[in-house]
């Protein structure tokens, strides 16, 4: 019974919503049953090293609920086993684009018909994305974070009671505490899916990774890390640029792409310079797209599988599952390359 409700001290959440929650989803996962008994007040504050008065207001709220009932002189007892709530979700992403539509709409395919979704964007603004987590903490039940930024926003995110965050996409190591999450390994993602394609890429004398920067486009730091790394341990001349130049795309060399922008860019350039893609220039687009697979024949992409996130999503807040999970990755053969 002392493993029944626990306390994290360093957590921002109030202790008596910390044991409010812990009784709640002991009631749901089966370990407390109708009719069982609760440590009394004065136990419970005692194995925890807490006020009484912090347990005798958790334990209120639940008799409020019609949770539990005190029985005078032998205690609080569970009287209803029905406490699941309606799932209000707040989803956070960075921006809009076709893989995030198809992450949201497949994260909300496996969710009960009854959840509730309100999604925001933050368009990688750091003031944005706090004061829109701030001012909704205590508006929804589940937290759906996508925390693109290559600066540390746990201080953020941290303020999110841990039975109620999933991190989606980027890994938030600083965040603490223990929380659900479905990302990517960007640098051993991108040095994995360069590297299984040997053959393609020997067929060019450079590979540029263009970053896109200032089109509201994130690029993870392991994607950089990653891509040089692959140059290095490959001995295949890499480069690194910030922008699409168009008037320095060459024949015989092929390009990592970012940008949809920059996409659209380069194959309307390859066309007026009348050279084919795949043979005499080579493109790899960043995340798949349904556009992307009929375009040109078929654009070659690194992508992790936005349809396969979506799911497993919904499934972690469906079962309310806490777990870190990486994401497959792969690289998709098209024509382009």
């Amino acid at each position: 019974m002392k493993d029944l409700i626990k306390i994290d001290a360093r957590s921002r959440e109030p202790k008596y919503q910390q044991i409010l929650n812990n009784v709640i989803a002991s009631i749901e996962n089966g370990t407390l049953k109708q009719g069982q008994q609760l440590p009394s007040i004065s136990e419970l504050a005692g194995w925890q090293n807490i006020a009484k008065v912090t347990v005798a207001k958790a334990y209120e709220d639940l008799r409020k609920r019609g949770v539990i009932q005190a029985r005078h002189g032998k205690g609080f007892y569970v009287t209803n086993t029905q406490v699941r709530s309606a799932l209000n979700i707040f989803v956070l992403f960075d921006t809009l684009n076709a893989y995030k539509e198809t992450l949201y709409y497949a994260m909300k395919a496996g969710l009960p018909g009854d959840a509730r979704l309100s999604l925001f964007f933050h368009h990688y603004d750091r003031n944005l994305f706090e004061s829109l987590i701030g001012n909704n903490l205590n508006n929804y039940n589940y937290f759906v974070i996508m925390p693109h930024f290559n600066e540390d926003v746990s201080e953020v995110v941290n303020r999110i009671p841990k039975d109620q965050l999933v991190i989606i996409d980027k890994a938030a190591e600083q965040v603490t505490g223990n929380y659900a999450a479905i990302y990517q390994d960007f640098e051993n993602d991108i040095y994995a899916a360069l590297d299984s394609c040997p053959d393609l890429l020997s067929k060019y004398k450079k590979l540029t990774l263009v970053l896109s920067k200032g089109q509201f486009q994130f690029v993870p730091d392991g994607i950089v890390s990653g891509f040089r790394r692959f140059g290095n341990t490959n001995q295949i001349e890499c480069a690194v640029t910030e922008r699409l130049n168009a008037q320095a795309i060459r024949k015989g060399e092929a390009y990592l792409l970012f940008s949809d922008r920059d996409l659209i860019e380069f194959v309307k350039h390859v066309h007026h310079e009348g050279w084919q893609l795949g043979k005499d220039v080579g493109l790899i687009s960043y995340d798949d797209t349904p556009m992307k697979e009929i375009l040109e024949g078929g654009i070659t992409v690194v992508s992790t599988d936005f349809e396969y996130m979506g799911r497993t999503l919904s499934s972690m807040v469906r079962e309310r599952q806490i777990a870190k999970i990486a994401n497959p990755f792969s690289l998709i053969r098209r024509r382009s390359l």
